[in-house]
């Protein structure tokens, strides 16, 4: 047999030397199980274990989408101890409370993006306490048949087809109807369009009263528009101007009806101020005084009173009425602004009779949505 040279054979001995250091097996094929090679194995399983441990978990990823989700839900919760001193911020919360359910949405697509099982959890919070606050608005509460109809319109003081108003409110079939922000120039207007449907009537300053059914009683009520020291001192007529509030008795044929039609001051959001709603809240407490002292156990309040019902303000008024919106409407009622209404700041509210029916009205020249009610005894 040939003798292989000395030079071949070493060779082929450095081949199968890089062979089982790349592979870990030797020229033969087998797997090299030596010192080196088990070492290189646990360094290898080390890192990997290294590289799952520091990898986040479902429970781990997403924490801070967590935390908003849990402050969401709490600000829901506990919107009545958002403090007022600073800008008003809890009333502004308030007023628009039921738009943070769009943030539940937002988070739950950022917690499926991230893969995060502890945000999906912790949304939980927010969408139990939106439901809690806002659920019974989603479904149809109305029931048919009604023994009154009442609406309420803020026709607008900018409105350029008063007229127009007119007509649409009167095809409404509403028994007793308000308005609010009556200018002098549209007074006779309104009056005499409404004649024919409505032989009764009343105007206090800037809102009025038009009714199918005979009124009595009538005066106006002083929600302190015109405010101050010198408040006192202005005769009668000069007073008027400032009245944006009347209380009226309704003849119906279940009895009389005391009727108080409102339009609170302004609320105004501005960088200094904050939510500016001095004069509203101040007209708020003094209109829940008068509704106090009322004597018909039958009640209803129609106006325009810049603010939403979950807003704290309201609480002299809404501790002795209820929102025939929230007993027997469907959905919010929102009423502005008229082209995209984001709240409901025009409001029926009742005590001593039956709503059996809510709902908003057409739009018309104004910047407000009319709203109306169907009401039994």
């Amino acid at each position: 047999m040939a003798q292989i040279p000395s030079s071949a054979r070493r060779t082929t001995h450095r081949f199968q030397q890089v062979d089982t250091a790349e592979t870990g097996q030797g020229g033969d094929g087998r797997r090299d199980t030596g010192p080196g090679t088990r070492r290189a194995d646990i360094r290898r399983a080390i890192r990997r274990a290294i590289r799952v441990g520091f990898r986040p978990g479902p429970w781990k990823r997403g924490l801070v989408l967590a935390a908003l989700a849990l402050l969401l839900g709490l600000v829901m919760l506990l919107h009545a101890r958002i403090p007022n001193r600073v800008g008003n911020l809890g009333s502004l919360a308030e007023t628009i409370l039921p738009w943070f359910g769009l943030f539940i949405p937002v988070l739950l697509a950022g917690a499926l993006w991230r893969r995060s099982a502890s945000a999906v959890v912790a949304l939980l919070l927010p969408v139990l306490a939106w439901l809690n606050l806002f659920g019974g608005l989603l479904g149809d509460k109305s029931n048919p048949g009604s023994d009154l109809t009442v609406a309420s319109h803020n026709v607008g003081a900018g409105n350029p087809d008063p007229a127009g108003t007119a007509h649409a409110l009167t095809a409404s079939g509403a028994d007793v109807l308000a308005l609010e922000e009556i200018t002098p120039q549209a007074k006779l207007l309104y009056e005499k369009e409404l004649a024919n449907a409505y032989p009764y009537h009343t105007v206090q300053g800037t809102v009025g009263l038009w009714s199918k059914l005979p009124l009595s009683d009538t005066q106006p009520v002083d929600i302190e528009m015109d405010y101050g020291p010198l408040a006192d001192t202005k005769p009668v007529d000069v007073k008027l101007a400032y009245t944006r509030a009347l209380r009226t008795t309704v003849a119906t044929d279940q009895g009389p009806l005391a009727v108080y039609v409102a339009h609170l001051g302004s609320a105004r959001v501005n960088p200094r101020a904050g939510f500016w709603t001095a004069s509203r809240d101040r007209g708020a407490h003094a209109l829940g005084k008068a509704i106090a002292a009322e004597r018909n156990e039958r009640v209803v309040l129609l106006g325009d009173l810049n603010g939403t019902m979950d807003d704290r303000a309201f609480a002299d008024i809404t501790s002795q009425l209820r929102s025939a919106q929230e007993a027997a409407g469907k959905g919010f009622g929102f009423s502005w602004p008229a082209k995209f209404p984001v709240v409901r700041i025009d409001q029926i509210l009742v005590r001593g009779v039956q709503p059996k029916s809510s709902w908003s009205l057409p739009a018309t020249g104004s910047d407000h949505l009319p709203v109306a009610a169907g009401i039994s005894w």
